[in-house]
């Protein structure tokens, strides 16, 4: 193998694999070890440039962080990111004196049509920079679906406000009310870009007999959440059926709990596995007594002149055919009916855009979705950008929030007279994390404990009022023990060549045994002599140029704890610890295009 190019960004961004699973790529071990420091504000600035809402995201985000995780490869279990974001949020002084300050106006109009999180991460980024920015949104206060359709016991409406306000505060309009129903008229009005963040607003349809004739009682999960968010329905039947299997049917059925369902249900297709609700969504929901009943297709509502008594389950298997491939087939056992006094639909989202004119430039393909570049986000007509659920169909707000800040790069490089396919790359800082022969700037203990569970709320007392958040987050002790979980991958082990005198102290104390000198070859020869099985191929390979024997150093990334003891025991020095603080570039940053190099 060639000797490892650690110049090139993308090689230790990748080995800090928390960042590089997260859409927005926030810089995770440094925000870490700032709470563990104390310095929540600092923690809570470096997430604000990333992922725009902290607070938020630290209660409500998907995580694909956590499995990503390099602590879930020591133990079962990741550090608590998501919920360690929140403490940054929880804790951190008055950071509005930090916030960026309106930039004087450059001339050029931005609209943006949708309140939510893609609207505002462009907003965001753009704004500092002098654009006037307008967002259009049909509803009262900023937000989008993060206001709307998440409930209040997850994520309160003071967070909601503090967070919107930060980038609503950079000078940026916001129309309330003021819904868009012609992309032509707005057009028209010559904003230099359009950015349409206006998500994935209608609840997908369950078209089975009886959904007429009872429909009284059957709500769109969706539209039914943001109802009970605005204050028009407060409370719901006795015996509540709540069909879907996704975080939306969770937010239902836990909704429906605290306005006086007693009786809740969730009915799924699938089996509690395949489920595409998150695992702590279904941990909530069953905690609050409500049971997820599996591989139950509806097949009919039943009623008695209109008034809904009842759905009736086709009992159905999963089979798997030679590729592996699943699919759902009846069973040979009866059908079930259980007794309902509502039903919530919460079966999917799909996408609208009856307001977009044929004769816009903006095309659409067969499943009525813009034609958008993945890269840059701009549909095909050049002025007009898409972004969040808008863009590619239903996902979670960091997705969002990253796609805001590449369409927002595109926004200012169109604008700028650049080509918006060039994407720059990411601004890497390094440095040492020596301070004396075995001493670094940063805690390399490895903490043996287990993931620190948040505490909650009593359940009674939760059950009782939809705006008591349920979740009360870590507190100062319990954030500070999670925290020292963390592995501080972004501290890099980096080895000099050319200073190695191949005594291989550092395989010797190696924990993970991840360190292996050896004569060279082919990658897969290689893996197959290494003193660690490597079981995670698709995890680079830190290879060294020839040493002085011939034989090369070789360390498998995938293992490492970056516990620093290689460079300690090492007595020329030829094992540095390193941290790589890795920020992809945004709008306003600068911008080359050329490869740079991260040495």
């Amino acid at each position: 193998m060639r000797a490892t190019d650690i110049s090139a960004p993308d090689y230790f961004h990748k080995v800090v694999d928390c960042q590089w699973a997260c859409p927005a790529h926030t810089p995770v071990p440094e925000y870490i070890r700032l709470i563990a420091e104390g310095r929540y504000g600092d923690a809570y600035m470096i997430n604000w440039k990333s992922n725009v809402f902290p607070g938020i995201l630290g209660r409500t985000c998907d995580r694909p962080c956590e499995p990503a995780c390099r602590r879930s490869r020591v133990e079962e279990s990741p550090v608590a990111i998501c919920r360690l974001k929140r403490v940054a949020a929880d804790f951190k002084d008055d950071v509005q004196p930090r916030m960026p300050r309106p930039g004087p106006r450059n001339g050029r109009r931005i609209a943006l049509v949708g309140g939510g999180p893609a609207s505002l991460t462009v907003a965001r980024d753009l704004a500092p920079l002098g654009y006037h920015c307008t967002v259009f949104d049909a509803d009262p206060k900023p937000g989008g679906m993060m206001r709307s359709q998440i409930p209040k016991f997850r994520l309160p409406d003071s967070v909601i406000d503090e967070e919107t306000g930060y980038v609503l505060g950079l000078g940026v309009d916001y129309k309330a009310g003021h819904r868009i129903d012609s992309l032509k008229k707005l057009l028209a009005e010559n904003y230099d870009a359009v950015f349409i963040g206006s998500g994935a607003p209608r609840g997908r349809e369950l078209d089975i007999p009886g959904r007429k004739e009872a429909a009284g009682n059957i709500h769109l999960g969706i539209d039914w959440l943001s109802s009970v968010s605005f204050g028009h329905t407060d409370k719901i039947g006795r015996r509540v059926i709540v069909l879907g299997g996704g975080n939306t049917a969770m937010d239902c059925c836990r909704t429906a709990r605290r306005l006086g369902g007693e009786d809740v249900k969730v009915v799924v297709r699938s089996g509690f596995e395949e489920m595409k609700a998150s695992p702590w969504e279904k941990e909530d929901a069953l905690h609050e007594d409500i049971p997820i009943l599996n591989y139950l297709v509806p097949v009919a509502f039943n009623h008695d002149n209109g008034k809904l008594t009842g759905v009736t389950f086709q009992k159905v298997k999963a089979e798997y055919d030679a590729n592996g491939q699943r699919s759902l087939v009846p069973s040979s056992e009866a059908d079930e009916t259980y007794p309902c006094d509502d039903v919530l639909v919460a079966v999917g989202q799909e996408n609208a855009f009856p307001w977009i004119e044929a004769d816009c430039g903006v095309d659409f393909d067969k499943r009525h979705m813009p034609k958008v570049d993945p890269t840059t986000f701009v549909s095909t007509n050049p002025k007009v950008f898409f972004g969040g659920d808008a863009a590619f169909g239903p996902k979670n707000i960091i997705w969002a929030v990253a796609q805001g800040h590449e369409a927002a790069l595109s926004i200012h490089r169109l604008l700028s007279g650049e080509d918006i396919t060039e994407r720059p790359l990411p601004e890497v800082h390094i440095s040492s994390q020596k301070m004396g022969i075995h001493e670094w700037s940063y805690d390399n203990d490895i903490s043996a404990e287990k993931r620190f569970k948040v505490p909650h709320r009593d359940k009674v007392v939760a059950l009782k009022d939809i705006r008591t958040e349920v979740e009360l987050g870590y507190d100062v002790k319990l954030a500070l023990g999670e925290a020292h979980r963390c592995l501080n991958c972004d501290v890099q082990t980096v080895f000099s060549d050319t200073l190695c005198i191949e005594c291989d102290a550092c395989a010797d104390i190696c924990p993970m045994d991840c360190i292996t000198f050896t004569d060279n070859g082919e990658e897969a020869d290689l893996r197959s002599r290494l003193k660690a099985p490597s079981v995670h191929p698709d995890q680079s390979l830190y290879v060294s140029s020839d040493l002085k024997t011939g034989r090369v150093m070789v360390k498998d990334e995938d293992v490492c704890l970056h516990c620093g003891l290689c460079a300690e025991r090492c007595p020329t020095g030829a094992w540095d610890m390193q941290k790589y603080f890795i920020e992809t570039t945004h709008a306003g940053n600068a911008c080359p295009s050329k490869r740079r190099s991260a040495a």
